[in-house]
């Protein structure tokens, strides 16, 4: 059965969107909090500059950021640029899920990932970290829903996992350490979210975008040749790039040019 959304339907996007900026909001406290082993619960939301305590009318998702006009109502300090990008960005992305999946038991697995990808990219970017509070359960939970939703078979999610790994691993050992072990660990999550031939096309984004960013990083001279440059997010972004349009590279015929660069 079609469960992808048509014609009316389409008028349901706008829970999902809803759902994905009140996610998103969360997925900042994340972000800020999780790193430094705070608590995602208490206390609330401060002012990192003056501690002011965030009351619920300034803290609406996008929205109080504009009213706002992008500062601390208390002591005027801007408003980092994150908060709405986060917010904006999960929004998006569950909107893309739900027109790919429509409402059918792969749409709550697909915004789940989703959402722990843009914690990633965050984390990664603020803090140089992929956590493997995120990435350990994130293999499981992979595998257990695959088991439920037969999106892949489970057989595929577990040899996704240990392939996709595993490729990071090599890189690991053949570089001495060039690549971070959370790398690898996001690596065998998307695996296990999305099988070993969808997990493959994945890393295939991510190696092309990191390629792209790093060079225009080095080129504009905002980092140099021995800066590390996170790849989570360029993995986060495959991963996401597989999920929503993964099925069109795996086709036949549409999966014969990346698996040839890749082999490359």
């Amino acid at each position: 059965m079609d469960c992808t959304p048509g014609g009316n339907d389409r008028a349901m996007m706008l829970p999902i969107v809803v759902l994905g900026l009140l996610v998103g909001s969360f997925l900042n406290v994340v972000i800020a909090r999780l790193p430094e082993g705070r608590s995602l619960v208490r206390p609330r939301s401060a002012c990192p500059v003056c501690g002011a305590t965030i009351a619920w009318f300034d803290n609406i998702p996008l929205l109080s950021f504009l009213a706002l006009g992008g500062r601390c109502r208390a002591c005027e300090a801007p408003i980092s640029p994150r908060y709405p990008i986060v917010e904006a960005a999960t929004a998006a992305l569950f909107a893309l899920a739900w027109a790919t999946f429509g409402w059918s038991a792969q749409l709550p697995v697909a915004l789940a990932l989703l959402a722990a990808l843009v914690a990633i990219t965050g984390i990664d970017l603020t803090h140089q970290l992929i956590p493997d509070v995120i990435t350990l359960p994130g293999i499981v939970v992979g595998v257990l829903a695959n088991v439920i939703t037969r999106r892949v078979a489970w057989s595929d999610a577990l040899i996704g996992a240990a392939v996709c790994g595993g490729i990071f691993l090599a890189i690991i050992l053949a570089s001495g350490g060039g690549m971070g072990g959370g790398d690898m660990k996001l690596a065998a999550m998307l695996g296990a979210f999305l099988g070993w031939r969808a997990g493959l096309f994945a890393l295939f984004v991510a190696v092309v975008l990191g390629g792209a960013v790093a060079t225009a990083l080095l080129v504009s001279g905002r980092k140099g040749r021995k800066d590390p440059i996170p790849f989570g997010p360029c993995l986060a972004s495959g991963g996401a790039a597989a999920l929503l349009w993964g099925s069109r590279a795996l086709a036949p015929g549409g999966a014969v040019w990346w698996l040839a660069a890749f082999a490359r």
